[in-house]
């Protein structure tokens, strides 16, 4: 499988999907602009992504790190860091073999998906270091939270993404860094 990043016109349909995930997450968890400082994470996608943090199985990849590279950590600040790799290659892939899927409502629902967790980590709703057993389980309240939130929204394309990844279970790898 060829690994192209997404191009100038696919990354600005990613960053509306972005804003668009963002704005649900908020409303859903009531997260101020200001509390949004606390979930520490970042969105890549692949020209964005090393080695270790790319994958061909899976629409994303969460990874978690001690702190963000970078980042001056005081004593008492929790240094949970987590990457979102957005894996463009699988989505581009998924788009061009299922007719009627469409980037921007899948990317939505992708990051919809994957912010859903990160909250979930951050407010200690689930441990990013769980068993397989709980893992599964986890993945599964995930895919029904993002199939509820997101069957209110109008998002041209979204039911569709909804009705082909129904019974989906795993939208992502999780891999602490």
């Amino acid at each position: 499988m060829r690994r192209l990043p997404f191009e100038a016109e696919e990354i600005a349909i990613l960053a509306q999907a972005i804003d668009a995930s963002e704005d649900l997450i908020s409303d859903f968890y009531k997260i101020s602009t200001s509390e949004w400082k606390r979930y520490r994470y970042d969105i890549q996608n692949l020209s964005g992504l090393d080695e270790e943090e790319v994958t061909d199985v899976a629409f994303a990849q969460i990874r978690r790190y001690l702190r963000r590279p970078g980042d001056r950590m005081r004593g008492s600040e929790p240094g949970d860091f987590f990457k979102i790799c957005i894996q463009d290659h699988v989505i581009r892939r998924a788009v061009e073999r299922d007719t009627g899927i469409g980037l921007f409502p899948l990317t939505a629902y992708i990051v919809t998906h994957e912010l859903i967790h990160v909250v979930r980590f951050a407010k200690f709703l689930h441990r990013f270091d769980s068993t397989a057993d709980e893992q599964d389980a986890e993945e599964k309240r995930v895919h029904a939270l993002t199939f509820n939130m997101l069957q209110k929204t109008r998002i041209q394309g979204l039911p569709e993404v909804l009705a082909a990844f129904k019974d989906c279970r795993t939208m992502e790898n999780f891999l602490a860094g």
